[in-house]
């Protein structure tokens, strides 16, 4: 099994990854250790802002965590991504270059993508998994089904609008192995340092899919 394979098998476990938005790297300890105990090991970090490498430099401590980089644009990001400790990356749009460069280094990667173009762009790069962005502002579960019909190879990671009334519909189609989110790590919370999880009986993010 080679390391993307790998990575889309955890991901495909764990069935969510909480997409985080962290202002300050200090929070990143206490994060880690909500989310796992919440029984939710992941985290896409994303580089929206500049504590991004940091934060993802102090979660790397966290050895459970499946940790990844999000709102990578760029090439220098992918490196500095890397280099922090990301053992993955997200990117909201389809970066010809940035994908390039991952796939040229067997680095994972998820570009987002909504159109059937940037599908068979992806595809010719070698990629089987996508992230479906923005998922519900572009006609939701849908236009996924839509959209990826011709594509039985390929499946899916929908991010944007998902939350916890909707998830289960989107987990429900056989091409989503999971989706990304922000509702159970909300920035302002992170920053207010609030980070308590509401349950440690059973995953407080994720409904009873039985």
């Amino acid at each position: 099994m080679n390391h993307m394979e790998d990575i889309q098998n955890r991901i495909k476990a764990l069935r969510i990854i909480p997409v985080v938005i962290i202002d300050d790297a200090a929070n990143a300890g206490s994060l880690a250790e909500s989310l796992l105990k919440g029984g939710l090991p992941c985290a896409e970090v994303t580089f929206r802002t500049k504590a991004a490498s940091d934060a993802i430099r102090k979660l790397t401590q966290y050895k459970e965590i499946l940790l990844g980089a999000g709102t990578v644009l760029s090439v220098d990001q992918v490196k500095a991504a890397v280099d922090s400790g990301a053992l993955f990356i997200v990117s909201p749009g389809f970066n010809p270059k940035v994908v390039g460069y991952c796939v040229d280094q067997k680095i994972p990667v998820f570009p987002g993508i909504c159109t059937p173009t940037e599908i068979e762009m992806g595809l010719e790069f070698g990629l089987d998994v996508f992230k479906y962005f923005p998922a519900e502002a572009f006609g939701g579960l849908k236009t996924l089904k839509a959209v990826s019909a011709p594509y039985g190879m390929v499946n899916f990671i929908p991010t944007g609008g998902i939350h916890e009334r909707n998830i289960c519909d989107y987990l429900s189609f056989n091409k989503v192995i999971a989706c990304g989110g922000s509702w159970m790590v909300p920035r302002e919370l992170i920053s207010e340092g609030r980070f308590k999880p509401k349950s440690t009986s059973r995953t407080p993010f994720l409904p009873n899919l039985s």
